[in-house]
């Protein structure tokens, strides 16, 4: 399994999402939005609506773990090396730091020449809040948020669990994760079509959020806020975040930053007020989105360590 991480770090490193290949979050996003079309249109009750949802997702979660497992198992009864390419190039797709680091520079580039038209145009492809009247400070402010938030979702959570369970593991995981972007909001539509999909991305992002903000610390001696600025907004802010995973890495990322995240944002011009992140010791400037990639990367390096160190501890049970 080492071997298959490692690989699938460099070759997501290296291709990133390769676009003559569909992505299989596509593949789950249509499924997800075949199965949301069929449960609308035939149920109406919160009760009905609440199990089909639960349903729904007991289903993609379980379906793209056994897919993924039977594409394996079919690579490896041809022959190990095609098995072996098969699980890195799998487990590579569930990662995202290639595709990351590309949307956060197509933010940058803009702004840094003046032009905020095209950042936001870019930074409308990274989050769900309007962005078409976002000044300067606010199009910063959302791309640093979506990097911190984007650290776990893209990067050590499925990490990790492809250290658990392989590939097969980490994309039950991708699964979770879309089913929440897509059905998880609280709104009349979806509070109880999407309560499973929710509740379950909550817990399968409890432990791996808390190990990031970690290992954040272990890197915040390096940052303008040091251990004590990141400490402290994890201690403060972490939990007042309004998803119960999400503060952890906003937090550490302010913190490291000295800078405050979060606050009013709209959605289909709808305002919500998120809780504030960190101390606003300065304002927010363009460098703060290449240092946020920076210790993006370090801790998903430290992600991949900690992964490593603990496979090879396990071995000598």
């Amino acid at each position: 399994m080492e071997i298959i991480i490692i690989g699938a770090v460099i070759l997501d490193i290296m291709l990133g999402d390769p676009r003559f290949i569909p992505h299989p979050v596509i593949l789950i996003g249509k499924v997800t939005g075949w199965g949301e079309s069929i449960i609308l249109s035939r149920f109406s009750s919160a009760k009905a609506l609440k199990w089909a949802g639960v349903i729904l997702t007991v289903l993609i979660v379980m379906g793209s773990y056994g897919l993924v497992s039977l594409i394996l198992w079919a690579a490896y009864k041809i022959s190990f090396l095609l098995g072996g390419l098969a699980s890195v190039f799998l487990m590579s797709q569930s990662l995202a730091l290639n595709s990351l680091y590309k949307h956060a520079q197509a933010v940058l580039r803009p702004l840094s020449g003046g032009d905020r038209r095209d950042a936001r145009q870019a930074l409308g492809m990274m989050v769900g809040r309007d962005t078409d009247n976002l000044d300067e400070e606010a199009i910063i402010r959302g791309t640093v948020e979506s990097i911190a938030e984007n650290t776990v979702d893209g990067l050590t959570a499925p990490l990790l669990y492809g250290f658990l369970g392989g590939p097969a593991l980490a994309w039950a995981y991708k699964a979770v994760n879309t089913l929440d972007s897509m059905i998880g909001y609280q709104d009349e539509r979806y509070v109880n079509l999407g309560w499973a999909a929710a509740r379950l991305d909550d817990l399968a992002n409890y432990l791996p959020a808390r190990i990031t903000a970690g290992l954040y610390l272990s890197v915040a001696p390096f940052t303008a806020g040091g251990w004590v600025g990141v400490y402290n907004a994890l201690r403060r802010d972490a939990r007042r975040h309004q998803s119960p995973n999400s503060g952890f890495p906003e937090a550490a990322v302010a913190g490291a930053l000295g800078v405050q995240l979060g606050g009013l944002n709209y959605y289909q011009g709808v305002p919500s007020y998120g809780a504030l992140m960190g101390e606003k010791k300065r304002c927010l400037r363009f460098d703060d989105i290449r240092v946020s990639l920076i210790l993006t990367m370090a801790v998903y390096g430290e992600t991949v360590l900690l992964g490593l160190a603990a496979m090879q501890l396990l071995k000598g049970f």
